[in-house]
């Protein structure tokens, strides 16, 4: 439940297509407590089977996009006799509960960074599909300095980042800054703090215009073949794509392009 009654931890607004949700727990650096990760995954649950969505941004308020797990809400558990097991258990389960169900999720999902991303919230940003940062934004993977590796985080860091950069990332726990992150494939575009949002809905409004069939197949057909071997990614993928042009809007798409009229998707 949340406990800030004045307030919602996560705002939503869908718009022509694009649900923009924003973590609104800036006091906690939008810290990812078992409150708001519930409110964001019932919300992500609910947009799955909405076809009014067609693409996700997730924003922020504060001066924090993300600071990871909220590290109070860990040391208040230790006073519990399990020595706070359960509750460690519950939220790092929870976590990468939600983490998959961004990976899975058929809509495409956008990370739009202004402040911080750390630990977790650098493991937010890595799982969403597209991700765009002000220039004044700043990554990291510090739980090596306070004696709790990043476990969790590296898996979606390890599969957008090269292997040394992300063992860096792991090892040296140091902040990195937006124009790193873009270098290093973290994040798509860091762009001046003023065009974030113009950017990240535009990048929303593109991707919101195409069949939403065909970009719930692409990108799970993405995730699926990604760690498959050669062959085995080129058969399956084959499949994918015969299957894909047997449906009502690759034929649409192929007519409106040779009539060169816009295509009328029918999302099937």
């Amino acid at each position: 439940m949340n406990d800030r009654a004045d307030q919602p931890l996560l705002l939503s607004d869908c718009q022509q297509g694009i649900l923009r949700l924003t973590l609104n727990d800036p006091a906690r650096r939008n810290a990812l407590s078992q409150a708001l990760m519930a409110e964001l995954a019932t919300v992500l649950q609910s947009a799955a089977d909405d076809s009014a969505v067609r693409v996700i941004v997730i924003a922020a308020n504060g001066p924090a996009f993300c600071a990871g797990h909220d590290l109070k809400e860990i040391t208040a558990a230790r006073a519990e006799p399990d020595k706070g097991l359960a509750l460690f258990e519950r939220l790092i389960d929870s976590c990468a509960v939600l983490m998959q169900q961004i990976a899975n999720h058929p809509k495409p999902i956008i990370a739009e960074v202004a402040g911080v991303a750390t630990a977790a919230g650098c493991q937010l940003v890595a799982s969403c599909d597209l991700a765009v940062a002000a220039e004044s934004a700043r990554f990291a993977t510090p739980g090596v300095n306070i004696g709790l590796f990043c476990s969790t985080p590296m898996v979606a860091l390890s599969r957008n980042v090269h292997t040394k950069h992300a063992m860096e990332l792991l090892l040296l726990g140091d902040m990195v800054s937006a124009q790193r992150a873009e270098q290093i494939g973290l994040i798509n575009h860091a762009v001046a703090e003023e065009e974030l949002t113009a950017t990240a809905m535009a990048m929303a409004a593109k991707i919101a215009s195409k069949s939403s069939y065909t970009l719930q197949v692409g990108k799970q057909a993405f995730y699926n073949q990604l760690h498959k071997p050669l062959d085995e990614a080129y058969r399956y993928t084959a499949q994918v794509m015969v299957n894909n042009l047997l449906a009502a809007d690759a034929n649409e798409g192929i007519c409106a392009f040779i009539d060169k009229r816009p295509p009328q998707w029918q999302d099937c």
